[in-house]
């Protein structure tokens, strides 16, 4: 894994939930491990890894994501089998 995956992976994983996330990043992320990334409805999209479907929304009016939003994004992974 790259050094910036890799750095992305501690900043949804580790410590506090970060708030200064680009949302291009963490699609790039998912990507890269192996996901589809499907526009949904709106802001949402639709990603699948290892077999696992969840429902991510993208920010409105920022590019970069909220807590809340990477919180989102940590328990997918989770559920992915992806992380701590």
């Amino acid at each position: 894994m790259s050094h910036k995956y890799e750095s992305l992976m501690h900043a949804i994983f580790d410590g506090p939930v970060s708030g200064n996330l680009h949302w291009r990043e963490v699609e790039s992320f998912l990507v890269h491990l192996g996901a589809t990334v499907e526009p949904h409805h709106g802001a949402s999209f639709r990603i699948v890894l290892n077999g696992v479907e969840g429902f991510l929304h993208r920010p409105h009016n920022s590019t970069t994501c909220t807590k809340d939003e990477v919180r989102h994004v940590r328990d997918f992974l989770k559920s992915a089998g992806v992380g701590n």
